[in-house]
């Protein structure tokens, strides 16, 4: 069972900027998990996946099916969802020596080594994860699908990452499909396989740039999406690519000493235009998820929304939300932002006591699980 944190909630100091926000520590959003609970894989149909709903204003909590959640919507809500596309970012290959040295003799290779492309800097070029990175200098080569990729070493950052200039024959994104893994998170040890490509996805995916899933939406399908529709609840998409920063651990135990790391995000005037729209008249705006929130509470903090931009938004308990009015999303790591973000949202002891009957109750947890709907 969970535990809850000794001492209870903490109390308040005056925080940055002059708003009240709480002295919390990271072992405050802490709890044990048996491994066991953890999905493999996803559940046998999207919307077969299980839902808790959560009420914040009397802290009742049922059970549902995700098929259910268009009757448990209204059709004053507006539905945001992220739309970005997961790529395959994750590449194996070998090492080759350095740009001075002679090619391997008989084509010999050196260690293997796994990439994960973070984002692109400019033509050709991307910073990336590269493991084992110690042993990575600048300057060495790395090549992949037996030379279809090669890529140099032209720079190095922080905690594994590097900056790599690629050469290859051909369209770029078509040849990391081919030789590319789904990156599926850490947590889930077992190898990528054919159906991760699809399940790994949301149904209503476009936009490619995404390292990781925006997993609150992978339960849609299109029958749940007909259902919204006939049950009067409209819908909008914004774009938030995922990056490495999702999995980055809380740096030290002050939580307010943490800093985001940047994603890009972007939504059509369109769509601004319809989530101002209902938050003036009053409509209830469900966020489908910690990604689309951080959009949400980035790009509507001043009287015109921003189209476009990256945030670095680290919500956690004191924050002020100005649009949010639901939340949808799976259930998280202990000590993470993102569940920091579902404790902003709904007090943390009432999240903490819906993740206990989570577990009483066998949900499945983080991205291939279950999820829960908070009103």
């Amino acid at each position: 069972m969970l535990g809850t944190p000794a001492g209870g909630l903490p109390r308040l100091k005056q925080g940055r900027r002059g708003t009240n926000l709480p002295r919390m520590q990271r072992s405050d959003f802490e709890y044990p998990l048996p491994s066991d609970r953890i999905a493999l894989y996803p559940s046998e149909r999207r919307d077969r996946s299980r839902l808790l709903r959560l009420v914040r204003a009397t802290g009742r909590i049922s059970h549902h099916r995700f098929a259910e959640l268009p009757e448990l919507l209204t059709p004053r809500d507006l539905l945001v969802l992220n739309n970005t596309k997961v790529f395959p970012a994750r590449l194996i290959g070998n090492r080759a020596g350095l740009t001075s040295d002679r090619p391997p003799p008989g084509g010999v290779l050196k260690a293997p080594i796994e990439v994960l492309l973070v984002r692109p800097l400019g033509p050709d070029t991307w910073e990336a994860l590269v493991k084992p990175g110690r042993r990575i200098r600048v300057g060495e080569r790395l090549l992949f699908g037996g030379g279809q990729l090669k890529a140099v070493v032209a720079g190095r950052g922080e905690r594994g990452l590097r900056v790599l200039r690629f050469e290859y024959e051909g369209d770029f994104d078509d040849i990391v499909d081919r030789l590319g893994h789904v990156p599926l998170p850490p947590y889930i040890r077992r190898p990528d396989e054919s159906r991760d490509r699809d399940r790994y996805q949301t149904v209503y995916a476009r936009k490619r740039g995404a390292v990781a899933a925006p997993t609150a939406g992978l339960h849609f399908t299109p029958e749940v999406f007909a259902d919204l529709s006939r049950n009067g609840v409209s819908r909008c998409e914004v774009t938030l690519h995922v990056g490495l920063g999702t999995f980055r651990p809380v740096a030290g135990d002050r939580i307010e000493d943490h800093r985001m790391e940047t994603e890009p995000f972007e939504m059509t005037p369109g769509a601004a235009r319809a989530i101002s729209t209902a938050g003036s008249a009053g409509q209830r705006i469900v966020a489908v998820g910690t990604t689309v929130t951080r959009v949400l509470e980035s790009a509507f903090r001043e009287a015109e929304p921003r189209l476009w931009g990256e945030t670095d938004l680290f919500i956690y308990p004191g924050f002020r939300f100005r649009r949010v009015g639901a939340l949808l999303t799976n259930f998280h790591l202990p000590g993470s932002t993102l569940l920091m973000l579902v404790c902003a949202f709904a007090e943390r002891d009432l999240v903490f006591e819906a993740y206990r009957e989570a577990l009483e109750m066998d949900y499945r947890f983080y991205s291939y699980g279950d999820c829960m709907l908070i009103e």
